[in-house]
């Protein structure tokens, strides 16, 4: 039994000495859309998009789980662009076992994100109920939201990026949507019983299975800067997905950002959660993955202290086993059963795995420090951001600085060494600086 408070004997205790944190802001290229609903717009002006689209069709709307920039603005103006062609759209959640697997936490999910039906303009339909379509070579069977299989047309709109379990030149994206998150749980637990090394070419298999039974209009690609910012917008007939989606993927990988760091002794995460990653936090950005799956990226990190989850999260912690360490708060705000239903889904299970839970932000990140071999405690090289999406801004530890300073075309110098700020319940001060604010239109 965990009891609110923990506790244990620790040789030494946690007053370690920490070493101080300075504010660095790493440098990425950060093209980005200014008018995401113009970007929409002149998609659908391009003549082979709105051949897609009939006057009088039903068109299910697919959209997914995660926190994608823009989302909401992008999902209105496709309905607009619909209508105005005479379509009758509504949109579906196409997100797999996420929120819950319950039409009502799925439309959750869609509502934080601003997906409403007063917003963008239609009716927001959510249930489970799948029917199936078919049945690939090796007999398994793929499945399609009901609601969606009925109408006379599917778009979906999603962001293409690297996903956190396998490579290749197809990943997350319009074709991951359309078989795993338009399957809903059955859907998206059949898939994964193969397991996410053979996504690469089971996910196109499925997908074109479902084209072939079902019209599939169009995917509406968002492509993301290293700010998390909607770079890119792509309207992607689906006779032309195969062709497409691997260009906008390699966009996508070139653009993203990353720690640029070889080596990590800790790694601070404020915050994990679904609508950061599927992972809750990005292993293409920790470097770190599920047991079992090849994974050959930097940078190399010690221990992971992990704070707290999201709120849009709605306590779904997928992905805390990849930590070392966290917090009391953290594991009191976890919805078990949210969570349960999508690492069960996944099949990874270490998903789920509940590391050391220490007291306070404080003790969380003492232990992580205290636990690293061979390296004094003040002389730890620790980074600390937010989040895995927001990573422009970091704080860094002083024993990392000669490498800041040796590498003024990847990091930006922006603060003064001061220490690790607690309040009285040994709390994390957040980080003032966030990043948007210094990127380039």
């Amino acid at each position: 039994m965990i009891n609110d408070k923990i506790e244990t004997n620790i040789a030494g205790g946690l007053d370690v000495p920490m070493p101080r944190m300075v504010h660095v802001r790493q440098r990425f290229a950060t093209p980005r859309i200014v008018n995401v609903g113009k970007a929409v717009a002149d998609q659908f002006l391009r003549p082979e998009v709105r051949a897609t689209v009939k006057p009088g069709m039903t068109i299910a709307v697919g959209c997914g789980s995660r926190g994608v920039a823009n989302i909401a603005e992008c999902a209105k103006q496709v309905v607009a662009e619909l209508k105005a062609l005479g379509a009758r759209p509504f949109i579906f959640p196409a997100m797999g076992s996420h929120g819950g697997a319950t039409p009502e936490g799925q439309r959750e999910v869609l509502e934080g994100y601003g997906i409403t039906e007063e917003f963008v303009g239609c009716p927001i339909h959510s249930q489970m109920e799948v029917v199936e379509l078919g049945r690939l070579v090796s007999g398994m069977p793929v499945y399609m939201d009901k609601l969606a299989a009925a109408a006379d047309g599917v778009v979906l709109v999603c962001r293409v990026k690297p996903h956190t379990n396998f490579r290749a030149p197809i990943e997350s994206g319009i074709v991951k949507m359309l078989t795993i998150g338009a399957g809903k749980i059955i859907g998206a637990t059949t898939l994964h019983t193969e397991g996410m090394d053979r996504f690469g070419t089971l996910l196109p298999e499925a997908a074109r299975l479902i084209m072939a039974k079902k019209q599939f209009l169009l995917g509406v690609a968002m492509v993301e800067n290293a700010a998390d910012e909607t770079m890119l917008i792509e309207a992607v007939p689906g006779d032309r997905i195969f062709d497409r989606e691997p260009a906008l993927q390699q966009i996508a990988k070139d653009s993203m950002a990353r720690l640029q760091f070889d080596e990590i002794d800790v790694l601070v995460i404020e915050k994990i959660g679904k609508n950061i990653s599927g992972a809750g936090m990005d292993p293409n950005i920790t470097g770190r993955n599920c047991r079992h799956t090849a994974w050959d990226m930097k940078p190399f990190v010690k221990k992971i202290a992990v704070l707290g989850l999201t709120p849009e999260t709605h306590g779904n912690a997928t992905g805390l086993g990849s930590a070392d360490v966290i917090t009391m708060r953290l594991y009191q705000d976890i919805d078990i059963a949210k969570t349960y239903a999508n690492v069960i889904t996944s099949t990874y299970l270490d998903g789920a795995a509940i590391p050391i839970i220490m007291n306070t932000d404080q003790e969380a990140i003492q232990l992580a420090v205290k636990t690293v071999v061979r390296v004094k405690p003040q002389d730890t090289k620790i980074v600390r951001i937010a989040n895995t999406l927001e990573v422009l801004d970091i704080h860094v530890s002083e024993p990392m600085l000669p490498f800041v300073r040796a590498n003024p075309a990847m990091f930006e110098i922006v603060g003064e060494p001061e220490a690790m700020k607690f309040d009285a319940k040994g709390t994390l001060y957040p980080m003032l600086a966030r990043q948007h604010e210094h990127a380039s239109a």
